[in-house]
């Protein structure tokens, strides 16, 4: 028996109202309960407390027991809470500015117009004198690329027309010293991008359907975004830019038909199925 509850039961003996109650037998049997009895309403608190918290001994018991470990987390979690708050604050940031930055158009290059080496006029050539692009572009309908001429192409007419011209000093140079010509790219595709020029043009995707009208253009600049959106839409819907293949490099074709029903008739007739699937392009 505990101090306390030899305590209790000392001073429950000299209470009128509690005879021959013993605190370890239990509850007392006698039916003379006063409510205003001090003793007695201590008595209830103490009940209540030994049910809810366990003496001393009770707990020594408890604890002499066999339990399993409990688990505790390493102590480099704590550092979880300081991170996860550093990354919610800067991860909104971080995706405002990646969106901002991939539909910039300095990022999809449209509009991109760098100045060349040689003024040379798209406008005069392709426009005025009506040059086939495939003259100057010769690899276009069987290689994935289309290539910038040499600059023998250009001292095919050049070395006749206009030979003391000071704009053309850079292509004479080049002639004589066998060295190219270092023409700056426009439509530039990411290295992780596959484009065959000629799976396109042989099917009758003309040349200003991604270009435009270069014949207008007195220095080239980029005029579509080229961006996989971009493409993905003429994937789903060829019929929008298809034409008959002997056209495709006329500058401003306009068809005698509706350009729907055209490119319909022609993607059945040659069986354009273009391809969705990611490996087309990123391969």
């Amino acid at each position: 028996m505990g101090a306390e509850t030899r305590n209790l039961s000392l001073r429950l003996s000299l209470c009128p109202y509690w005879h021959g109650w013993d605190p370890t037998a239990g509850e007392p049997q006698s039916p003379l309960i006063a409510e205003d009895c001090g003793l007695h309403r201590r008595y209830l608190r103490w009940r209540r407390v030994r049910i809810a918290r366990p003496d001393r001994d009770s707990l020594n018991s408890m604890n002499e027991r066999p339990h399993k470990e409990q688990f505790r987390f390493p102590r480099w979690t704590n550092t979880i809470r300081p991170h996860l708050g550093l990354g919610l604050t800067v991860a909104p940031l971080y995706l405002i500015a990646l969106i901002y930055y991939a539909f910039n158009p300095t990022t999809t290059m449209s509009g991109y117009q760098p100045p060349q080496p040689v003024e040379y006029s798209h406008t005069l050539h392709a426009g005025e004198l009506g040059i086939d692009c495939r003259y100057c572009h010769f690899t276009v309908e069987n290689a994935a690329t289309a290539a910038i001429p040499p600059t023998e192409v250009c001292m095919n007419c050049h070395a006749s027309i206009l030979t003391e011209s000071t704009k053309l000093l850079p292509v004479r140079e080049s002639h004589n010293s066998g060295m190219p010509i270092k023409w700056v790219r426009v439509h530039d595709l990411p290295d992780f991008v596959y484009f065959n020029h000629s799976a396109h043009v042989t099917r009758g995707i003309g040349c200003e359907s991604c270009h435009g009208r270069i014949d207008h253009m007195d220095q080239v600049a980029q005029e579509q975004r080229l961006s996989m959106r971009w493409c993905l839409d003429c994937h789903r819907e060829p019929e929008n830019h298809l034409r008959p293949v002997d056209v495709v490099t006329t500058m401003g074709y306009a068809p005698a038909e509706d350009q729907i029903a055209l490119g319909s008739r022609l993607r059945l007739e040659n069986q354009i199925n273009p391809s969705l699937d990611c490996s087309t392009c990123h391969r």
